[in-house]
């Protein structure tokens, strides 16, 4: 075979990557980014009624932005161009736009252009498709996994619309796993593979939401399980333990609604709680590298920040809500980062249950004393009726004293000596220790005034 007859044959379908035959060719076909392809999304309108304008495709790896494009191209009556930002220059720049320019003074016809990967481009080769965007010479679809806000000059931010694509789920990479492994003609069918639950959901975690890495991986897996033994059925049973041999790849022994699942977040939670910086971020991994919910986590570290370290440190629920909204923006796995901080910051920040147990002491009040009379002296008294039954009689405004407090009861009669929060004298606490005690003596100072 020589050098042309190679160069031809590798452009046969059967020749591709799974990855590659698998794509699909129409909307119909694919799969996730429902809030794109839904009836009347803003994407699916524009694909059906040819009305493409300039965007930007922004998401993970393998979610499906070159697929839609190779989509938009297929369903266009308009000139259609690719190229890479990995593999070009500003020289293929120019002869993108001189063949726009002959696609438009030779055949009427606007040029729709592809860039992949365009973060890869600086600032100067992305200034030259400035001009020609605002003159509707091209219509620019550019891909990035990478936040166009900053790696996308402002320019032509504001000349193409923002598309956000999603990682898939689960479900959806099942679909797709499944479509792959029945499909004889573009597909691995034709092996009769049947991969069991637990093998399917491996592959699909060791993708990590890349559709092209999980596909790869099932060509892999289907090259070295076409030589197992058959069933009875005729079928090649592929079993977890087998995908683990082949791509030399453990699954973490993790159940994210089983006994692991509890055990790992009860590990997690009780080396918070024992100062134990080391062990936290130990087991924190443990769960993300097992597949857990990273947003579960973040929940129990700010239950955790309001239970175990509480007014000690007020600043520790601060950082485990910050390590929400870093994670929410950063996504996997930069935002990894911004939970190991939160763990660790939370791990060795001073401790004190003083707020939940003073939780716990009123409710078990309001369940035993019932709905005890508001004291006259602090009841509203918005009318002269209300006043003039005593309503807010006797109320001393705060304010008008040293300090900004002066010694009043403020529970019912009933309960009015009865003390439910109770500071230690670690971290901020101590100083709120003090003052309260402050305030304390002084009402008991003022009561034995009164008795004499």
């Amino acid at each position: 075979m020589d050098l042309f007859e190679y160069s031809g044959n590798i452009h046969n379908k059967e020749n591709k990557p799974l990855a590659e035959r698998m794509r699909p060719e129409r909307l119909s076909e694919f799969v996730g980014q429902k809030h794109l392809t839904d009836e009347n999304a803003y994407l699916k309108n524009a694909i059906t009624q040819d009305k493409i304008s300039s965007m930007i495709l922004w998401g993970p790896p393998g979610c499906g932005k070159t697929t839609l494009a190779n989509i938009i191209e297929s369903n266009t009556k308009e000139c259609f161009l690719k190229i890479s930002a990995v593999l070009s220059g500003v020289k293929d720049i120019r002869e993108v736009i001189e063949k726009a320019q002959d696609n438009l003074n030779l055949h009427r016809k606007r040029t729709i252009l592809f860039v992949d990967e365009i973060h890869r481009f600086n600032k100067s080769q992305q200034d030259a498709f400035l001009y020609h965007v605002e003159s509707g010479l091209i219509t620019l679809i550019g891909a990035t996994t990478e936040n166009p806000s900053f790696e996308v000059i402002p320019a032509l931010i504001s000349r193409c619309r923002i598309i956000t694509f999603n990682p898939l789920s689960e479900p959806e990479m099942v679909k797709i796993l499944s479509r792959a492994v029945s499909d004889s003609e573009c597909g691995v069918g034709n092996l009769n593979l049947v991969f069991d639950e637990d093998a399917l959901k491996h592959l699909i975690k060791l993708s990590d939401g890349d559709v092209r890495t999980a596909l790869n991986n099932v060509e892999l897996t289907a090259f070295q399980a076409k030589t197992f033994d058959k069933n009875e059925s005729g079928k090649i049973e592929v079993a977890l333990s087998d995908i683990e041999k082949i791509l030399e790849k453990k699954a973490m022994l993790y159940d994210k609604t089983g006994e692991a699942h509890y055990n790992l977040i009860s590990a997690f939670h009780k080396s918070l709680r024992g100062s134990d910086p080391d062990a936290a971020i130990y087991w924190l991994f443990r769960m993300l590298e097992g597949g857990e919910d990273p947003f579960y986590i973040i929940r129990r570290m700010v239950r955790f920040a309001s239970e175990d370290v509480g007014l000690a440190d007020p600043n520790a629920l601060r950082v485990a809500l910050n390590s929400l909204e870093s994670f929410k923006f950063l996504g996997f796995p930069e935002g990894e980062q911004a939970l190991a901080d939160a763990a660790i910051y939370l791990a060795t920040a001073p401790k004190s249950n003083s707020v939940y147990m003073a939780c716990k002491r009123v409710k078990e009040e309001i369940k035993n004393s019932g709905n005890l009379q508001v004291p006259m002296h602090i009841r509203n008294a918005p009318t002269k009726m209300m006043r003039d039954t005593g309503y807010g009689k006797g109320y001393k405004y705060a304010h008008d004293y040293k300090g900004g407090y002066v010694p009043q009861d403020y529970l019912p009669e009933e309960i009015k000596k009865t003390r439910f929060y109770l500071p230690t004298g670690r971290g901020y606490e101590k100083i709120v220790k003090q003052r309260l005690d402050k305030w304390i003596n002084l009402k008991k100072d003022l009561e034995k005034s009164d008795n004499l």
